[in-house]
């Protein structure tokens, strides 16, 4: 198992959109990131920073695979069409990197 956290804004004037798409998250995309072997997945928002904190737990074997088995599948791709709109990527993300993947640094079960 390895945990993944990852990092980008969200546009103040998007934040209600944002939070209404979250609470009622469709059940194909649900599906789809369990298929996609992630789970324990949460977002958290700090505020007044409008910072979006996301972690889960990958418990596959080929990351690269499930990503792009992820981002062919049609309701995902609609999903992030009215999600993506709503961040605010930081400039420091690496290419190709909508939000920005951080280095686990401490741990402790």
């Amino acid at each position: 198992m390895q945990r993944m956290g990852m990092v980008i804004g969200v546009r103040p004037e998007k934040l209600a959109e944002y939070r209404r798409l979250h609470a009622t998250a469709w059940p194909e995309v649900l599906e789809m990131i369990r298929a996609c072997n992630i789970t324990n997945y949460s977002i958290f928002l700090r505020e007044p920073e409008n910072l979006l904190f996301g972690y889960w737990e990958y418990t596959g074997s080929d990351f690269d695979a499930d990503m792009a088995q992820m981002k062919e599948h049609e309701p995902t791709r609609r999903w992030w069409e009215l999600t993506d709109p709503c961040q605010a990527p930081l400039a420091s993300r690496a290419a190709g990197e909508q939000w920005a993947a951080m280095e686990e640094v401490f741990h402790t079960d």
